[in-house]
């Protein structure tokens, strides 16, 4: 034993600190790994509906319901069933329509509870109880470990729970026990959460989302494009902010910004009402039908006009500054004839779709106006002086990260670029060349420096590659030849505004290139996936999201109302438990308040992905290698004990 291995195992003697103490450890870690592996759960491109995504959290995708199943078998009627269920999924909402419909709650009390705790059982059975221990509610903590251990069989010990279960209901606590239980409910369904990225943008309640989220007992995020567009934007990235605004505007949802994170609009407002006073706006229409009233469908067309504009002068002098990003085929506002109204892209000239830009010089039209710089400045104060968008992204930096390697799963949002070959393409990062893990690895960094790096110089490097992230060709996040936000306001023509995909997505059915991505993130091909999200899957068309015999799992199905008549449905989520992987499909949600007052459930589709032919246990995970590390330390430990050369007790 040498020094170092002594000094070490001799700080491990503290924590336990006699051959007894290691060997209860041992034993204790050595069961945990014969448990089964606990069921995670993925999801992607969220974009802001709280309300479905918010459901389906609550269903475990349809877990809740099999728990109830195996809990009740046909003792319970299928409304019986429906309603538990319900209550379970909105616990408050529910118990308060209830009760103001029964004529005795005592008795709706008394036979509620011991349905819940029977649920509870089931879904606690497959981890230890110092586990579920934790996860109990302070309040209510010895009440339901007593409970849960109930024997059903038993006699001894009848009255003593029946009293338990009166004292709650005699004592007003039984509402506040079935919220805790329910909860509770959701949360052991759900061992762990991965959000595959874009939380925000099109939907109107992403920080609903995020305040969720960041209660959640167990989660990971790998970030989308437009996840990071709003880290740079509240940054004060000013590409960022310019994208953000116009896209807000663009859905109708600018109570984001004032509402949710208290941003002032009213002097951007001022100014685009003002500056485009006579101009119809004719190619700057709404997406998605936001329901407006008629002055305030002007204000956010005009906003949206105004805001895009910016972004384009915004845009060149950041292309300017950042020659290594190669994007100034991006630069379009210099191509456009002003007399002919028409523009020049690629080398063809195109009729433009609107040509009024009042606050453009022809002369040096990258320019912002004294008037539009006025505005980008207040809009830095405001995005950079939010203190709840600060905490938000905040938590998006400390809980996500561009990519995750968890139990053979690499997850992330868009793709691993890839060379018309299927080679793994190269990216310039600030005059050097990375791919694959490596560019992940350094942009991530990057990413960080922008929020937290002491010299200047590299949180503005840092900032700007936020924005790359967001539309740049070789952006892992973005996945396309190029943002075409001018041509798509700006010329009808649809040979202008194609986007092309990367090559890594005309290799999702390619063994070779997938190995090849594989081995450079230093994962086995033979037993590893991808799990990303970032294209819609046309499922009405007949596209399937599982690919390459599974090796592949793209599960954005359209979550955000606008994609949902390109997928065909509402939504993805991937579940993966000690059976295998399922991948479940979702119906659109009507409403929250539908969900509680007429117990309708969102219908999922569940479709068996892979089914393993032993159940995965906790020793084949991730955790389950760091619990044998542990394991094989207090090993050494204990034989130290025994030999003499490690006193117990610290003597």
């Amino acid at each position: 034993m040498d020094v170092a291995e002594k000094r070490y195992l001799e700080l491990l003697s503290r924590l336990f600190p006699s051959a007894a103490k290691a060997s209860a450890e041992i034993i204790n870690l050595s069961a945990v790994l014969n448990l089964p592996k606990g069921t995670e759960f993925f999801a992607s491109d969220i974009h802001g509906e709280y309300e479905a995504f918010s459901h389906i959290l609550r269903n475990g995708s349809g877990s809740i319901r099999l728990k109830i199943d195996d809990a009740f078998g046909d003792s319970l009627s299928k409304e019986e069933k429906r309603s538990l269920a319900t209550l379970i999924y909105y616990p408050r909402e529910k118990m308060e329509l209830v009760l103001s419909q029964v004529d005795c709650p005592e008795e709706w009390y008394a036979v509620t509870l011991p349905r819940l705790v029977a649920v509870c059982k089931r879904a606690a059975r497959k981890y230890t109880r110092s586990k579920v221990r934790r996860a109990l509610p302070k309040d209510f903590a010895y009440l339901i470990e007593e409970l849960m251990t109930e024997d059903r069989h038993g006699v001894d010990k009848e009255a003593y729970y029946a009293a338990i279960v009166d004292a709650v209901i005699r004592t007003d606590r039984g509402g506040a026990l079935i919220e805790a239980l329910c909860l509770l409910i959701q949360q052991l369904v759900i061992d762990r959460l991965h959000i595959v990225g874009d939380i925000y943008d099109r939907g109107p309640y992403p920080h609903i989302i995020m305040d969720t989220l960041m209660d959640y007992h167990s989660l990971d995020i790998q970030w989308g494009n437009h996840d990071i567009v709003w880290m740079g934007a509240s940054l004060g990235q000013r590409g960022c902010i310019a994208h953000v605004v116009r896209n807000c505007a663009r859905y109708g949802n600018l109570s984001i910004l004032e509402d949710a994170y208290g941003i002032n609009i009213l002097p951007l407002a001022s100014f685009a009402l003002e500056a485009y006073r006579d101009d119809p706006c004719v190619a700057f229409g709404l997406k998605g039908n936001p329901e407006l009233g008629p002055q305030e469908l002007e204000m956010n067309v005009k906003i949206q006009k105004a805001m895009a504009i910016i972004q384009f002068k915004v845009e060149g002098a950041l292309i300017d500054e950042n020659p290594d990003f190669d994007l100034e085929d991006r630069k379009l506002l210099d191509k456009i004839d002003y007399g002919r109204g028409t523009v020049a892209v690629d080398g063809v000239e195109y009729e433009l779709t609107d040509k009024v830009f009042p606050t453009v010089d022809p002369t040096d039209p990258y320019r912002l106006t004294p008037e539009e710089e006025e505005v980008m400045q207040r809009l830095e104060q405001a995005f950079t002086g939010c203190e709840k968008l600060q905490r938000h992204m905040r938590f998006f930096l400390d809980a996500g990260s561009l990519y995750k390697v968890y139990n053979s799963n690499l997850l992330f949002h868009a793709c691993v670029p890839l060379s018309a070959d299927g080679s793994l393409r190269e990216t310039d990062v600030f005059g050097e060349k990375y791919k694959g893990r490596a560019l992940y690895d350094v942009m991530e960094r990057y990413v960080r420096a922008g929020f937290d790096d002491p010299d200047p110089d590299m949180r503005k490097r840092g900032r700007d590659l936020m924005w790359y992230l967001w539309l740049g060709e070789g952006s892992p996040l973005f996945a396309k030849s190029k943002m075409a936000t001018f041509e798509l306001y700006l010329i009808a023509d649809r040979a202008a505004r194609k986007e092309v995909k990367n090559p890594f997505y005309t290799f999702l059915e390619d063994e070779a290139a997938l190995a090849g991505i594989f081995e450079d993130f230093g994962l086995d091909p033979e037993t590893s996936r991808i799990v990303c999200g970032h294209v819609p899957v046309k499922v009405k068309d007949g596209e399937d999201p599982v690919k390459c015999g599974g090796r592949v799992l793209t599960i954005d199905g359209g979550f955000s109302k606008a994609y949902q008549p390109t997928t065909g449905i509402a939504g993805y989520t991937l579940i993966s438990n000690s059976y295998g992987f399922v991948l479940a499909a979702h119906e659109p949600l009507e409403s929250t308040r539908a969900a509680v007052e007429n117990e309708l459930d969102i219908h999922s589709s569940r479709r068996v992905v892979e089914r393993v032919e032993r159940r995965t246990l906790v020793a084949d995970t991730d955790n389950g290698a760091v619990l044998k590390g542990q394991i094989a330390d207090l090993e050494q430990l204990l034989a130290a004990y025994r030999c003499g050369a490690i006193a117990e007790g610290g003597r």
